[in-house]
């Protein structure tokens, strides 16, 4: 996969567009197609304190609700930190979403007022699927993507 490629597309789609969901339903759908591991790939909205509610997203069904305190993507969403989690049933309370799930990454995404807006969770049906590069390359587009967001 070339990052570089893959981010000049998702720019030249999302250019001059400043709604939020339509921002998510995009960088899912590119995102979800470019990324030979991805087999579910969406956001997570923080909908109210410590939950997140399923966004837009690619693949199969995905979990509806998830409290901050379970999961991995509730673990991103309360430490803040990137979640790459290349065996998910070693992760402690891991919420399993399909039993196919095997890894996940799960990102924060910011607004540039510190506002956590929600999750960006990419699970994979194989072991070990995501990359230091790969987080490498989404922290600053979803920085970028969501800086204006509300």
């Amino acid at each position: 996969m070339e990052y570089q490629e893959v981010t000049a597309v998702i720019r030249a789609l999302i250019h001059g567009e400043t709604d939020t969901v339509a921002l998510m339903a995009t960088m899912a759908c590119e995102v979800h197609h470019a990324h030979p591991m991805a087999d579910w790939t969406g956001f997570y909205r923080v909908v109210a304190p410590d939950l997140l509610k399923i966004g837009p997203y690619q693949g199969g069904h995905g979990c509806l609700v998830i409290p901050f305190e379970r999961g991995v993507c509730g673990a991103c969403a309360r430490t803040g930190a990137v979640q790459n989690v290349p065996d998910v049933d070693a992760f402690p309370g891991h919420i399993a979403c399909a039993s196919s799930t095997r890894s996940e990454l799960v990102l924060p995404v910011w607004n540039k007022a510190g506002r956590l807006l929600g999750v960006f969770d990419i699970d994979s049906d194989t072991p070990a699927a995501f990359t230091a590069a790969d987080e490498a390359w989404l922290v600053p587009l979803l920085a970028e993507i969501f800086a204006e967001a509300e």
